[in-house]
């Protein structure tokens, strides 16, 4: 359904995966991906958005690499240059808004959820409204008192890895009174969209945070 595309990244050049609905027009919603890279599930996932009337773009945060290794992965997150993430993002935020004209909606899973909202923070009126699931990357920080997005947060039960971090959000989302909402799934485990992970995936849990997802972009983009 989509194509890959190149953008401007603060006087470099970034790439993207870009799915348009059969409209060939609709709102913008940026889909940051894993720690696996932009593979074939994101891709994926910014077609099921077209497919809901969405412009959707996929960034590639790791400039080609993919792997399908955790180990590997976690290398991958790790040498993930902060600073030339933020300018991707921009540029990725610049780019879709060109081609939808208005601001975009952000999302993203794990890395991605983290990404989601630190492009949020960073970009201020030119995103509408964020999706985070399960976000995590322990290198990057969030400047809240620039967003002005509207927050939604879809997590599991169970997650080491992001929920410690989570009474510290809604602390600092609630003291600028901030527009958040957190929905956690009893009995899930990090990774529960993603249909291609056996150990992980909770069919109830994914149909329900997409079905809120769309919801949310749509009431506020």
């Amino acid at each position: 359904m989509g194509e890959m595309v190149t953008f401007p990244s603060n006087g470099g050049t970034a790439q993207g995966y870009l799915a348009k609905p059969a409209s060939g027009s609709g709102k913008g919603v940026i889909v940051f991906q894993e720690w696996w890279g932009l593979n074939a599930n994101i891709k994926g996932i910014a077609d099921r958005f077209a497919g809901e009337g969405f412009v959707a773009l996929a960034p590639d945060m790791f400039h080609g690499k993919v792997t399908a290794e955790p180990d590997e992965a976690g290398k991958l997150l790790m040498a993930l240059n902060i600073e030339q993430a933020a300018k991707d993002a921009r540029g990725a935020v610049q780019y879709l808004r060109g081609v939808t004209g208005g601001p975009v909606g952000t999302t993203g899973f794990c890395m991605g959820g983290a990404l989601s909202l630190f492009t949020a923070c960073l970009a201020g009126n030119d995103v509408g409204a964020c999706v985070d699931y399960y976000g995590g990357h322990p290198m990057v920080t969030y400047n809240w008192d620039t967003l002005t997005a509207p927050v939604l947060g879809l997590f599991a039960e169970h997650d080491d890895f992001v929920n410690p971090n989570l009474p510290k959000y809604e602390e600092a989302l609630t003291a600028r009174h901030k527009t958040y909402e957190f929905k956690t799934y009893p009995g899930t485990h990090h990774a529960f969209f993603n249909d291609e992970r056996a150990d992980t995936f909770d069919r109830g849990a994914a149909d329900d945070s997409w079905t809120r997802s769309l919801a949310f972009f749509r009431a506020n983009l």
